[in-house]
């Protein structure tokens, strides 16, 4: 801690935006939380604002919010998945670019014990069940309307909260039994479970499980009403090594906002930058 102290203390918050509130959404997902905490973390505690709230809402709302002026921000756009989301929005929000330099992966997969590779397999598996995520995801729609139908597959998908998933597929890999289950990277899971991504060989999935963008959106009035933390989402880039360190320390503190300001504590030289920058264009 004490080493935080000595590389973000020069300059702490205060001044001008000692009044400033801006309210940020999350979609739930683990890396949404993330990035979220650890920017309402950093903004309080050390550029200056007085107030950070965070929402959670699906991925409509936070679009629309955002587009609306509701929410200043959010930083969980995935890239194309989310494009038509950012369409609709048109010039009502200014698209901020890549903060995660990372591969990222989506699909549908399967525990590695399973002796299965391609979704063709799927029912001749053993699996009754593929283990889904919120419904307003994107994904959760595709694997209806397109999956299912492509494959003729007869498996039933179960609707949950991330956080749900994680825990039904918890017990079920921890017995080695037969599952399926929506699977992406960045995501704490990848340290934690021995996993592949089934193959797609009628692309019923499309764009979804390619490399994606992970970037930040925020309304058209923020930049010119919320320079420093406009110019903070900038700056700020996380690799893969680092946003997985950073989840899995809110999962193992078990508390988004404390889990973020322990990673800060951890990790001062990262963080360092993307403060000056919010310091730097404070008005």
């Amino acid at each position: 801690m004490l080493i935080l102290v000595s590389i973000l203390a020069g300059g702490c918050g205060g001044g001008s935006l000692e009044n400033s509130r801006i309210t940020l959404g999350d979609i739930g997902w683990d890396e949404s939380v993330a990035v979220a905490n650890l920017t309402k973390v950093l903004l309080e505690d050390e550029v200056g604002y007085e107030e950070v709230e965070l929402q959670t809402l699906d991925v409509t709302l936070l679009f629309e919010g955002v587009g609306n002026g509701e929410l200043g921000a959010f930083q969980d756009v995935w890239l194309p998945n989310h494009q038509d989301y950012l369409n609709e929005q048109g010039d009502n929000v200014v698209q901020i670019g890549e903060w995660y330099q990372g591969q990222t992966s989506f699909g549908i997969a399967v525990p590695s014990y399973m002796d299965i590779n391609s979704l063709e397999e799927l029912n001749d598996s053993g699996a009754s069940e593929i283990y889904g995520i919120e419904p307003g995801a994107v994904i959760m729609e595709k694997i209806p309307d397109s999956v299912i139908p492509a494959y003729d597959l007869e498996q039933e998908l179960v609707e949950s909260s991330t956080p749900g998933m994680l825990s039904e597929i918890e017990n079920l890999y921890e017995n080695q039994e037969e599952f399926a289950f929506v699977a992406w990277s960045p995501h704490w899971m990848n340290q934690r479970y021995d996993y592949k991504y089934l193959e797609d060989p009628l692309d019923a999935l499309e764009e979804l499980d390619e490399p994606a963008q992970l970037s930040t959106i925020v309304n058209e009035d923020f930049p010119e009403d919320q320079p420093a933390a406009y110019a903070f989402m900038q700056a700020l880039t996380l690799d893969e090594e680092q946003l997985n360190d950073l989840e899995a320390t809110i999962n193992e503190v078990g508390d988004p906002l404390e889990g973020a300001r322990q990673w800060v504590a951890e990790n001062p030289y990262v963080v360092e930058p993307w403060v000056d920058a919010a310091r730097n264009a404070e008005p």
